[in-house]
This record gives C-alpha cells, structure tokens and sequence, in this order.
C-alpha cells in the first residue's frame, strides 16, 4: 500500500523551499548566494522565516527518501534500482546542467557580477564558461547526495544482509531519541568548505534511519503515538533556534560554522524532521486529486523553482524596476510558474525530458 503522507511530505516541504528561496535571494542577514537586501528596514523581521525552516527542511527530505528507498527496493531488484536512481538522479544533475542549466549558472553568475570580475582577473574565457556549468547544478546538490546514499545503499545492504533491517524494526521510543547523538555527530564531519550544502555525513544519517529505521510500521506506529508531542517539540526547538540566533545573536549565519554544528541546530534538524514525519503519518495519510497532482509536479517544481526567483532577482530587483514588496510577490509567483511550467514544458521533449528530468523516453507527463 503507498504511504500517501509521505507523497503529502515531499510536495509541502518542496513548497516551503520556494518560500525560503524568495527570503533567500533578498535576506538582509548577509547569507552569501543571492541578491541581498532590496529594502531599507534595518531588520527584515520576516527573515526569520528561514531560521525557523532550514534546520529541517532538507533533513526531512533525505529522511523521506530513506523511507522510500526501502518501498521501492521491497519491489524491484538491486539492478532496477540502481538503473532507475541513475536515470532520475545523476542524469539531471551532470547531463542537465549541459543541457539546460547552464541558464542558472549564467543567471548566478550575472547576479553577483561575476563575469566582469573573473574577467578583470585574467581568467581565461573557457574557464569562466566552465565556472558557469558548475554554477548551474544549483538546489541539484541535493540530486547528487541523494545518489550517493542511493549507491552506497545498494553496497551496505549486500554486507549486512537485512540484519540492520531487523534491528531497525526493534527499535523503541527511547532509541528513537539517542538517535541524535549520531546525527549531531556527523555534522561534525565531511562537511565541504564555501558551498556549505554539501553536508554528506550529515544528510547520510537522515537517510539511513529512514531505510533501516522509519521505514518499519513497528518504529512508525511509535511516532504516530507520540506525534502531538513531536511536533510541539520540533516547534519549540525551531522558535527557540530562531529566537536565539535571528533576534538575540543579530542573524547570524545559520547554515555554516559554528551554527549548523551546534547542538540547538542539529536537535531543531532532528526533532524537527521527526515533527513533520510524526505529524503528517498520524494527519496526513491522505490522497485527494489536489494532493495527486502536486506529488506528481513536485520534482519539477525542486528542480525549476530557483531559476524563476533567481531571474527575477537579477532582471527586475537588480535594476530596481518595481518596488520591494512587489519583487517578493513576483519573485514567487515566478518560483512556481517556472516550476510547473518548465515542468510541463521540458517533460514533453524528447531527449530532454530524459536529460534535464530522468524520464524515460517513451513515457509522457500529463
């Protein structure tokens, strides 16, 4: 049986992501990536939107897609999976960005002036243009970690044989809680330098205790049972997280060191991924025509989102064409226009839609 809430999971948090990216692109709190502050507030109050939504947002995903690994695995062989993950995840991400993400790269690059300044350096034209390839990847980062615990996956589950599965299914609600120390713990390492996303021992775990340990009814019946507590503390961790680092520390980086390796982020990442999973077990395993189709786009809408708030940012608030409030309602409209309509777009195209999408050729979207 499909496990509706975890659909319901996917499109929600991909929809959260364009909201926290329209913060993004203008936050006045000097996270590196975007456009920067558009306004003339000393503080932009609404910014601690993404304090209250990072620490979480991405963990619940990989979580999420641990989950799913194990439904698919139960009905497909080890080959399928790998062909299919290589189809839907490292095509998009490496092929795509030659064939259609480059805009991003050029849009990035345009945003923070990047060609004039590479120029004036001295570096040479093509490797500027190879610069600008590898700016395209984007939010695809998460494509390609999602590969790798994919991969790595396949390789563990021919060592251990299902034992860690059968472990996994003993697991109890005060296991479920000492399962943050292992999170916290790698967050201390593999955590790549400037393009600070890459936090590959980090999002691993989240991915594994989805396989080994979420996936089982016995451990969700457990959170299901305690899911109103779950999400009051996923809540008061977020608030407290944001209160402390947004208003108290003056917005402080929180997605590099030493805010994302501490305790408070790594329990607001961890509870509050528990939060929503518990949450949306126990209310929302549902389906509805309307539920449907945003589960069926939402990948689409991951993928094309940021294009849409990034060319804003750099052809109408870069130039100050409209005012500030009417850039951020722009800006997402333009995140979900982009999404669904490139979406429909590019999923529509031969070649395409298996180079920039993963879907197979002979299979249309509708």
């Amino acid at each position: 049986m499909r496990k509706y809430y975890l659909d319901n999971i996917r499109w929600i948090t991909v929809a959260i992501v364009v909201f926290y990216h329209v913060f993004y692109m203008f936050n006045a709190e000097g996270i590196l990536g975007g456009l920067g502050r558009i306004t003339s507030l000393d503080v932009q109050v609404y910014d601690v939107f993404m304090y209250l939504v990072y620490p979480w947002m991405m963990p619940v995903l990989f979580l999420v897609a641990g989950i799913s690994a194990r439904c698919n695995l139960e009905c497909h062989s080890d080959m399928e999976f790998v062909k299919s993950r290589t189809r839907r995840l490292l095509v998009p991400s490496t092929i795509g960005v030659f064939v259609f993400h480059f805009l991003q790269g050029y849009v990035s690059l345009s945003l923070g002036n990047a060609f004039a300044e590479l120029a004036a350096a001295g570096v040479p034209g093509p490797v500027i243009f190879l610069i600008m390839i590898a700016s395209g990847s984007g939010v695809l980062w998460f494509v390609h970690l999602l590969w790798i615990y994919s991969m790595l996956l396949v390789l563990v589950r021919k060592i251990e044989k299902g034992r860690l599965l059968k472990l996994g299914s003993r697991t109890t609600a005060w296991m479920i809680l000492l399962f943050f120390f292992p999170v916290w713990g790698a967050g201390q390492i593999l955590n790549t330098p400037i393009v600070s996303v890459y936090r590959c021992a980090f999002y691993c775990v989240f991915f594994f205790l989805g396989y080994y340990v979420f996936s089982n009814d016995e451990v969700m019946l457990i959170l299901k049972k305690y899911a109103v507590l779950l999400i009051v503390c996923g809540t008061v961790l977020s608030i407290v997280f944001s209160g402390i680092y947004f208003f108290a520390q003056h917005g402080m980086n929180y997605a590099d060191k030493p805010v994302n390796r501490g305790a408070l982020y790594m329990a607001s990442a961890y509870f509050g991924s528990l939060a929503v999973l518990a949450g949306m077990a126990r209310f929302g395993d549902f389906r509805n025509s309307f539920t449907a189709w945003m589960s069926r786009h939402s990948f689409g809408l991951y993928v094309f989102h940021y294009l849409g708030i990034s060319s804003t940012a750099l052809f109408i608030a870069k130039p100050k064409l409209l005012p500030a409030p009417a850039v951020y309602a722009v800006s997402l409209a333009a995140g979900f226009v982009f999404g669904y309509g490139l979406y429909a777009i590019i999923s529509r195209i031969p070649f395409f839609r298996w180079a920039v999408l993963g879907i197979k050729a002979e299979k249309r979207v509708t």
